[in-house]
């Protein structure tokens, strides 16, 4: 009987398990799901509208209800979208360059002996302001020459003085009267010949008067002076050298102008011309510097396959140092747009771009596509039209409020 009882219970577990598997598979074939499934499935799938369209969250979000005076308190401008004019710009490569125009080779006017250096590598210096010194034995003997000549114009023309007033009495030769004349003339043009080598080297009127009246052994010295306001960039001069007339002493170099060489590769020559405004960026923490194209080479250069544009910067506080690459941005192009905004207007939320757009009672959020833009102002191609009223300063405020209201809807 206990086996009988054992062969039943197999039986009706075989046939239990049977049956379970065909359920299985006709609920497999007709596609149905437990209610559990069905629940999550009306979770995830979008909802449609009366005329079947899906129906998609927009970015976003709805309208930001914001007071008149909470506008005013945080500083939120509204204006009127409106045609617009907008400045194309071109990015290039360039270089900060020492302005050619603003730098000299020193070198002194002869030969000598340097006996004082007192300006160095990297000093400021001033017009007028003397570098170095020198003795030089040319210089010497130029100076002497010089008072020699004065000397004997003196004599000469005071000979000439006493034989005019006893010749205009017959009392000396018309002949002795001539002669002393004649020297006087040399004399003159003796001591113009002396002076007019001095000024070649170097000597101002100033110079020149002071000059009888400095001391013998000061004849051979020559002062090397700087010709303008500017920097020591460059020495070539040592303490006890013998310098040539040729030897270029010192580099000097006003800062306060430098170049920015622009390279324009050909293709982009047509666009560029003088007077384009541009904006030089070196990256290096120096502000923004502007200026103007001022000359475009006629010539491709062989190894750089491109011209250079150059624009003359100013630059008081000596921060564009020769040598360091920059980025320039040359407006090449205006364009006149539909509808144009400032950046400040537009915020990304969700990796859209929107504009918030002015309501009764705030402000909604709206995506806008965008075109063509310039350094502070965009273009807008749709989602904003002309005549309407939007936040062009203060947009961070309303995105932030955005946010508040997509956490508030969540929960």
């Amino acid at each position: 009987m206990e086996q009988k009882t054992m062969i039943a219970f197999f039986i009706t577990a075989i046939v239990s398990c049977f049956i379970g598997a065909m359920l299985t598979i006709a609920v497999a074939k007709r596609g149905l799901s437990s209610p559990r499934d069905n629940d999550s499935m009306e979770r995830h799938q979008p909802a449609t509208s009366e005329s079947g369209e899906t129906k998609e969250k927009s970015a976003s979000g709805g309208l930001i209800q914001v007071s008149e005076e909470t506008i005013k308190e945080e500083g939120i401008k509204v204006n009127v979208a409106a045609p617009g004019r907008l400045q194309v710009t071109a990015t290039f490569p360039g270089e900060i360059a020492i302005n050619p125009d603003r730098m000299a080779h020193i070198t002194p006017r002869m030969g000598g002996i340097v006996i004082e250096v007192r300006k160095n590598l990297g000093d400021k210096v001033s017009a007028g302001d003397v570098m170095a010194v020198m003795e030089s034995k040319e210089l010497a003997v130029a100076k002497a020459n010089y008072l020699a000549t004065m000397k004997r114009l003196e004599l000469a023309t005071s000979n000439f003085v006493r034989f005019e007033s006893l010749w205009q009495k017959a009392a000396v030769p018309e002949k002795q009267y001539l002669e002393i004349k004649t020297a006087r003339e040399e004399g003159e043009i003796e001591k113009n010949s002396a002076e007019q080598k001095l000024r070649a080297l170097g000597f101002t009127e100033n110079l020149l008067q002071r000059l009888p009246k400095e001391p013998a052994y000061s004849l051979s010295r020559y002062e090397i002076t700087a010709p303008f306001d500017g920097t020591v960039i460059q020495k070539h001069i040592t303490l006890g050298e013998m310098l040539k007339d040729d030897t270029a002493a010192f580099v000097v170099a006003d800062l306060s102008s430098v170049w920015a060489n622009v390279y324009v590769h050909p293709r982009e020559l047509p666009n560029i011309i003088n007077g384009q405004k541009a904006v030089i960026a070196t990256g290096n923490g120096v502000p923004n510097v502007q200026g103007r194209v001022e000359y475009v080479e006629p010539i491709v250069g062989d190894n750089t396959r491109s011209a250079i544009a150059r624009v003359v910067l100013d630059n008081p506080d000596g921060k564009l140092r020769p040598g360091l690459f920059v980025t320039a941005k040359i407006s090449v192009e205006n364009i006149d747009v539909p509808v144009v905004v400032p950046k400040t207007a537009l915020k990304n939320i969700e990796n859209k771009t929107v504009a918030f757009i002015r309501k009764e009672g705030g402000f909604e959020p709206n995506i806008v596509k965008t075109g063509r833009a310039d350094n502070s102002r965009v273009e807008i191609v749709s989602g904003l039209k002309e005549g309407e009223l939007f936040a062009s300063e203060g947009s961070f405020i309303l995105k932030a409020e955005a946010g508040k209201n997509d956490a508030s809807a969540e929960h």
